[in-house]
């Protein structure tokens, strides 16, 4: 016999967003919107088909994340020639440390979105030994 108050255990991949509650919990579409829209322009918020189609809002969420991944690889491969002569060698080499640690971030966010997308198609994730 169960208890009224069951715990149901939902697995989820590395790399889920931790702000994102399980699929299918208490509160899970409303935590994966709120991830979805701090992923894009904040402007976002305001259209309400978004958040009416949460599975809209993944889309554009992916695309946004993967353009600023783009971007930021762009801009790191630039990065010391467009400097050169302007600040110095020190210098550049921290802007440098700071878009690589923005791409680290971005990959993690494109595979919590992507994930979060999945799981709004009804996908169901299951432990791989």
């Amino acid at each position: 016999m169960f208890d009224d108050e069951e715990v149901i255990r939902v697995y989820v991949p590395p790399g889920w967003p931790g702000v994102v509650r399980p699929p299918g919990s208490e509160g899970w579409l409303k935590s994966a919107e709120a991830f979805l829209l701090d992923c894009c322009p904040s402007e976002y918020r305001g259209y309400g088909v978004l958040r009416r189609h949460p599975i809209v809002l993944a889309g554009l969420a992916k695309e946004f994340v993967a353009s600023q991944l783009v971007a930021t690889r762009s801009g790191l491969t630039g990065m010391r020639t467009s400097l050169s002569g302007f600040v110095d060698t020190a210098t550049s080499d921290q802007a440098a440390q700071v878009l690589q640690a923005e791409e680290a971030r971005l990959v993690r966010v494109a595979r919590g979105v992507e994930l979060v997308d999945q799981a709004l198609r009804d996908a169901r994730f299951v432990p791989k030994l």
